[in-house]
């Protein structure tokens, strides 16, 4: 008697199991609103988020020097802090410079502290932060006293004069260009750059010319790691086509960027070299794509630009 008493329950499981999982479809066709397609559909996209959020910050490059007893990451970060002041964002809050650089909210004040003590940063209003005029001893001390910098700027100086175009001098640093020397004139596309300006070394011709006469190893190595952004619709967009373009570059002798970097703006670099026969900047002429045609520019000023360089080199013994 007691096992068809125990049967019974377990018969009735059995077919509620049944009923159960027939009843989540019939649920479903009453009620369309939630079905279980979207809901998984909107939980895909939580994934990119995620990785978005973890973006590198600059002071996630600090993690690579963890237990170095030799390197002062109190300095860094102040470092960090200064770089992380730019020309959209000359202002900013502790909270805003912490998002921006990673750094915590009291790194940030105590870097914050010590710049303002020092007379490089100040707060007019006691919150909101920015460099003070200070920081261009900074500057001054790198380009007093870099050979480079000062014999380039007169050279620019007299081509500007003799040609009233815009000429400029840059090294590789990183994955950017650094403008070394420059100088504009009016009739140039309005391209806020000046000495200190970091563009991308990849879609400038600038750029182009110090990567393609980099040692083999150190350009693999860039390749494997350059985030190709397509700037405009001109800009080139994969691995393939920037190796053509700087195998271009050292069989040419010369770079020639149109509207890569900028639509409007077209440019021409030669490499300059050091005695010891390296590559250590580049000189270049930029200017409005309308107004200097690629075949001009060519023919005007790939000479002068060659002579110009010559002479940087000279300086460089």
């Amino acid at each position: 008697m007691s096992l068809p008493l125990r049967r019974t329950p377990t018969s009735a499981s059995t077919t509620t199991r049944p009923l159960a999982t027939s009843a989540a479809p019939a649920s479903s066709a009453v009620n369309p609103a939630t079905p279980p397609a979207p809901t998984t559909m909107s939980a895909v996209p939580s994934a990119p988020s995620t990785a978005a959020a973890a973006k590198p910050t600059p002071a996630s490059s600090l993690d690579i020097y963890a237990g170095d007893p030799n390197f002062m990451t109190s300095l860094a970060r102040g470092l960090i802090v200064i770089q992380a002041f730019t020309q959209q964002s000359p202002q900013m809050t502790i909270s805003q410079l912490s998002i921006r650089t990673g750094l915590s909210r009291a790194a940030v004040r105590r870097c914050l502290y010590t710049l303002t003590k020092l007379g490089f940063a100040g707060a007019e209003d006691g919150s909101r932060y920015s460099l003070r005029p200070r920081m261009l001893t900074l500057s001054h001390t790198y380009t007093a006293s870099n050979t480079l910098s000062t014999a380039a700027q007169p050279i620019l100086e007299r081509m500007s004069a003799a040609h009233r175009e815009s000429f400029s001098v840059a090294t590789l640093d990183g994955d950017d260009i650094v403008y070394v020397a420059r100088t504009t004139v009016t009739r140039v596309m309005a391209v806020d750059l000046h000495i200190g300006s970091r563009l991308p070394a990849y879609c400038t011709s600038m750029g182009r010319v110090l990567l393609a006469y980099l040692p083999a190893e150190q350009l693999e190595q860039y390749l494997a790691r350059v985030n190709l952004i397509p700037l405009t619709t001109r800009t080139v967009n994969s691995i393939d086509k920037l190796r053509l373009a700087l195998r271009n570059v050292r069989r040419n002798g010369y770079a020639l960027v149109d509207q890569e970097l900028e639509v409007g703006l077209r440019s021409l670099a030669v490499p300059v070299y050091a005695p010891s026969g390296r590559v250590v900047a580049t000189i270049n002429l930029s200017g409005n794509a309308p107004r200097l045609s690629v075949l001009e520019m060519q023919s005007r000023f790939l000479t002068p630009l060659r002579n110009a360089a010559n002479e940087l080199g000279i300086y460089l013994r």
